[in-house]
């Protein structure tokens, strides 16, 4: 059979797209090519992540580019590929499926389309659903694996890296992040509430990780461990990882305000920073992996995090921080770390 290109190009080549931005991009320009007066387009994609429900990925004819935006759990059904096409011109869409979260596919025209270009677009469309399948199906790995180990080791699991033993050696600031007294508290209180009182602490340092590039590795208990991997100067992770925390501390007084209206005790922690080298990788049983790091640098800043206390101090930073940072810091002399050979030069923040 004599295929349309747009159409051979889904039943022969579209499946091994990258990805959803790439699918969206080379169909729209196969479709401008074959006649349609396109000016835009938009794939939307349903996605199995704690808080983002949909994906959509919007297509504008005229520079060739695609730009991201997301739909929210808990939230009205996104509207957002529609409502952007709509500002570029009349809008045909297409379902592609029968399921209530099957992929949506919608274009925006220069003109209204005429009854002969709408029913290409829905043709397109069936012959779309086999690679929008296997995209959706890719797209959703892609948020599990991102919702739990993030998206950098994501990344590198997606791409394979599987064998026990493999990683790579980076260089990081480091953050190891805990709360104080959480057995007693753990003991006293409800585990519903609990629960509560640890996801809005882990909202706190995660959403400040993140907001400033990091990635949270791993929760332990009621402990974190988050890297900022170097990708320009050291300087500039150690930065990066100074005002996260500095943002987690900010966002921790602010919900012991509200706790306290609560009737709630509040939530002390201790944090500390350090920079170094570490193995990013998998480790573990045979049969069972963990994505993580590993090394002396992540040693020390757990020892120094557990000095906290003893100090009085909720931040900690190690002296391999501070010599790559201008930031104002002030020392605190050399500490012994259990397990550790050297003694450690430690420093915090002016107002900790």
């Amino acid at each position: 059979m004599d295929l349309p290109l747009p159409l051979a190009w889904l039943v022969d080549e579209a499946d091994a797209s990258p990805g959803p931005e790439q699918f969206l991009a080379e169909l729209g320009g196969r479709l401008l090519a074959d006649g349609l007066p396109l000016a835009g387009g938009a794939l939307s994609l349903a996605v199995p992540h704690p808080i983002i429900a949909r994906r959509i990925w919007l297509w504008r004819a005229e520079t060739g580019t695609v730009i991201e935006a997301f739909g929210f759990v808990g939230g009205p059904p996104s509207q957002a590929g529609r409502e952007w096409l709509a500002g570029l011109g009349p809008v045909h869409e297409d379902t592609v499926g029968s399921a209530a979260d099957s992929p949506v596919l919608g274009w925006a025209g220069l003109r209204p389309f005429d009854t002969a270009e709408a029913g290409r677009l829905r043709q397109a469309a069936r012959f779309a659903a086999a690679p929008l399948g296997a995209l959706a199906a890719r797209a959703a790995l892609a948020a599990l694996l991102e919702a739990y180990l993030g998206r950098r080791s994501a990344a590198r699991v997606q791409a394979g890296a599987l064998q026990r033993g493999t990683g790579e050696t980076i260089r990081a600031a480091l953050l190891c992040a805990d709360l104080r007294d959480f057995t007693a508290l753990s003991e006293a209180t409800e585990p519903a509430a609990m629960i509560a009182s640890l996801d809005a602490w882990f909202d706190r340092v995660a959403g400040a990780v993140h907001a400033f590039g990091g990635e949270v590795l791993k929760f332990i208990g009621d402990g974190a461990l988050a890297i900022f991997p170097v990708t320009g100067t050291p300087g500039e992770a150690c930065e990066a990882a100074l005002r996260a925390v500095a943002a987690a501390r900010a966002g921790m007084v602010h919900l012991d305000t509200v706790r306290q209206t609560q009737g709630l005790p509040p939530l002390p922690f201790g944090a500390a920073l350090h920079f170094g080298e570490m193995l990013w990788g998998n480790i573990g049983a045979a049969d069972r992996l963990d994505f993580t790091a590993i090394g002396p640098a992540v040693n020390l800043v757990s020892r120094l995090e557990g000095l906290c206390k003893p100090l009085g101090r909720s931040v900690l930073v190690s002296g391999a921080v501070a010599a790559e940072t201008t930031t104002t810091l002030i020392p605190l002399g050399e500490h012994p770390l259990r397990g550790i050979a050297d003694p450690c030069a430690v420093f915090t923040l002016p107002e900790d």
